[in-house]
């Protein structure tokens, strides 16, 4: 699915997410080689291959939900 990564109003790490209308904040994120997983604030975890760090944002990225 695609994503948008943007800073939210208070400097957080933020997720949109069009197709379901979600915007959560980013509650951890673990970077293992070229893959990083962030766990949202609803509990949400999503994949992104090839994140560059650091992040240019706002930007769109194709994400995979793990849960």
């Amino acid at each position: 699915m695609k994503v948008m990564l943007h800073d939210g109003e208070d400097g957080k790490l933020m997720v949109y997410v069009a197709k379901k209308d979600l915007e959560e904040e980013v509650v951890t994120k673990n970077v293992d080689g070229d893959t990083t997983v962030m766990t949202l604030a609803n509990g949400w975890e999503l994949s992104f291959d090839g994140l560059s760090e650091p992040l240019n944002l706002p930007q769109t990225v194709r994400a995979k939900r793990l849960n």
